[in-house]
């Protein structure tokens, strides 16, 4: 797929590039004196790109990286500008006057032509400066060696949950009964049948909600039940060679140094004969992608022992695959309910809930943020382990949930397991998802206006046949699918059409916005905003607490997202760059607000709904 215009990885560079090809072509021959050095920009920026798609893939750059990442993104978002500025200033064809009017008007018009040439040349002579000022500061400090190939091995945050100790774990037995009554153990798993098919459970479900633990569970209660067994994790990206000789090793009980083979394919075919008459008991964890499944599922002969494999991933068509080549059913996992949530919490604060009577109420408005989320209450409850048991204190802890939650040891592991569903996106996906942190704490996203807004800043691109509507519909999707947004309201025909984000999933969306300026808020006191960088796309929420927008620089602002703001809206004629400008929050809009609005030459989206001005529009 070609990539798109806007990119979170990339920033403008793609646009830039694509007009500075503009620039070189019959339309703009006149400038002869820098198309030399447009073609410099070309090749040089066309690197860059190339190489900023490759760094966004890395879940831990060097420090180093990330600045001069940073420092790419924001000169393309300049560079685009400028671009744009002289766009918009030259026109593309000189029409020959018609009369002395029209020669007057033509003559100025040439002089005017001909500042416009000069100050591109210069603006253009100033980009390459700055290009080269960037790799060479790039160069000047980096003094690490080059990225080597062979990188340290990172333990998988999830596999510390296979070694909790079964009385620590909560809200398990339902779902262990659920998985026994789809697999038709109802009276223990020793199967009575001389005959029985192969059958599969695919747990799903967004990460963090106990279904490694789950499928642990089963696995330990119940392995010495069957002939062979095997336990293994796939992750993000899977070693497909490691993870066939972990299963050989683990249903032979060979030593894995004892599994080698030649290939791929004589792997499978050891383990399909070794299991090709055995009863046997297989959970392949943390799936991301049916092509791994396809590969793997190989290895499972379809005998009629009774034999079993359970699978856990994040993506529902992932667990669709994973049923439709055996006797499956797909379990959707649940998040714990309100009394389940309470036990896990003071269970973790190693405490009484009567020892904390004064603190009951903000403690239920602490679980409802963690919307039975087992990965969030550990990750909560760690964090106020430590602290004072105060309303203050406690409360101090509900309000950040959302909002770049306050940091220790299990927080960050949290962020850790929800970076992973992050880091498997592929660009265009990665952008549209942090765009979802403009959005209010628990708002409720329409489909149809999100789609509106990505495609108004410049993140989707036509693609073959299908419309930039129907492609903004096919992300959406995706992100349903990958249970990294919750569905709201859906039609009578199923079709998602409303959608909210998880505060866990906010939390690390606004932190990653932030981290890379992606969006600057405003009206959120609590939020570490870096305010010494331009603003590119300004979220104006509810919360005020003495409009920090006046500190902010404006001027390169993309998008102006207004929700329930209190503060001062800034005059329109800061924004002359903007794409995308939505009221759709902002009840008390006001006429002069929209004051200047004709300036915004670049604006591709407008939204007015549920707006005082939107109700009464006899007053534009």
């Amino acid at each position: 797929m070609e990539m798109v215009l806007v990119s979170a990885a990339t920033g403008a560079l793609k646009p830039v590039l694509e007009k500075l090809f503009a620039l070189m072509g019959d339309e703009y021959k006149r400038f002869k004196g820098v198309r030399g050095e447009i073609q410099f920009l070309m090749d040089e920026l066309t690197a860059m790109h190339a190489f900023l798609l490759k760094m966004s893939e890395e879940e831990e750059p060097d420090e180093q990286d990330k600045v001069w990442m940073t420092a790419v993104r924001e000169l393309s978002y300049d560079m685009e500008d400028s671009i744009d500025d002289f766009m918009q200033g030259v026109g593309n064809k000189d029409s020959k006057p018609d009369g002395f009017i029209e020669k007057i008007k033509n003559s100025l018009g040439k002089l005017g032509k001909m500042k416009a040439r000069r100050r591109i040349g210069n603006e253009i002579h100033d980009l390459k400066k700055q290009i080269i000022d960037v790799a060479e500061r790039n160069e000047r400090y980096k003094t690490r060696q080059a990225i080597s190939n062979i990188k340290n091995e990172v333990v998988d945050p999830r596999a510390l949950v296979i070694f909790e100790h079964a009385s620590k774990l909560i809200g398990m037995d339902r779902p262990k009964a659920d998985l026994a009554k789809l697999l038709n153990k109802k009276n223990g798993w020793v199967s009575s049948k001389e005959e029985e098919p192969l059958k599969i459970v695919s747990i799903v479900g967004s990460g963090g909600l106990g279904k490694t633990t789950l499928a642990n569970q089963v696995y330990q209660e119940h392995k010495k039940e069957f002939q062979c067994c095997a336990f293994l994790s796939v992750s993000r990206k899977p070693a497909m060679m490691n993870i066939l000789r972990s299963i050989l090793s683990q249903v032979s009980n060979q030593r894995y140094d004892d599994t080698k083979a030649g290939s791929i394919q004589q792997v499978i075919s050891n383990i399909t004969e070794f299991l090709a008459d055995k009863r046997y008991f297989i959970v392949v964890d943390d799936i991301w992608d049916v092509k791994t499944w396809d590969v793997i599922k190989c290895a499972f002969p379809m005998n009629t022992c009774g034999s079993i494999l359970i699978t856990t991933t994040r993506m529902t068509d992932v667990a669709r695959a994973c049923c439709s080549s055996f006797v499956g059913h797909i379990y959707n996992m649940r998040p714990l309910d309100m009394a389940q949530s309470r036990k896990l919490f003071y269970t973790r604060l190693d405490s009484k809930e009567d020892c904390l009577e004064h603190l009951e109420e903000v403690c239920d408005q602490i679980l409802e943020k963690c919307a039975g989320s087992p990965l969030a209450i550990i990750a909560i409850s760690g964090l106020l382990a430590n602290r004072e048991n105060t309303i203050e204190e406690w409360d101090r802890v509900k309000n950040s949930i959302g909002r770049t939650l306050e940091r220790n040891a299990t927080v960050e592991l949290m962020m850790k397991i929800l970076s992973l569903s992050y880091f498997d996106l592929p660009p265009h996906l990665k952008t549209c998802l942090l765009y979802l942190s403009i959005f209010p704490e628990d708002y409720i996203i329409e489909k149809k206006d999100l789609i509106r807004r990505w495609i108004g800043e410049g993140f989707i691109r036509k693609e073959g046949r299908y419309t930039l509507y129907e492609l903004g519909q096919r992300y959406f999707n995706e992100l349903i699918n990958r249970s990294l947004v919750q569905p709201v309201k859906s039609n009578e025909h199923g079709v998602v059409m409303s959608c909210r984000v998880h505060d866990t999933i906010l939390d690390f969306i606004t932190s990653k916005s932030i981290e890379e300026n992606f969006v600057t808020f405003d009206g959120l006191p609590d939020l570490n905003t870096v305010t010494q960088r331009k603003v590119r796309r300004l979220s104006l929420q509810v919360g005020n607490q003495g409009n920090s927008s006046n500190s902010l620089l404006l001027s390169h602002v993309r998008s102006i997202n207004v929700f329930g703001y209190s503060g001062e809206i800034p005059s329109l004629d800061k924004f002359k760059y903007s794409r995308v400008l939505d009221f759709g929050g902002f009840s008390q809009l006001e006429s002069h607000h929209l004051a200047n609005i004709g300036r915004l030459f670049q604006l591709k989206h407008l939204n007015l709904r549920n707006t005082r001005s939107y109700q009464n529009k006899s007053d534009f």
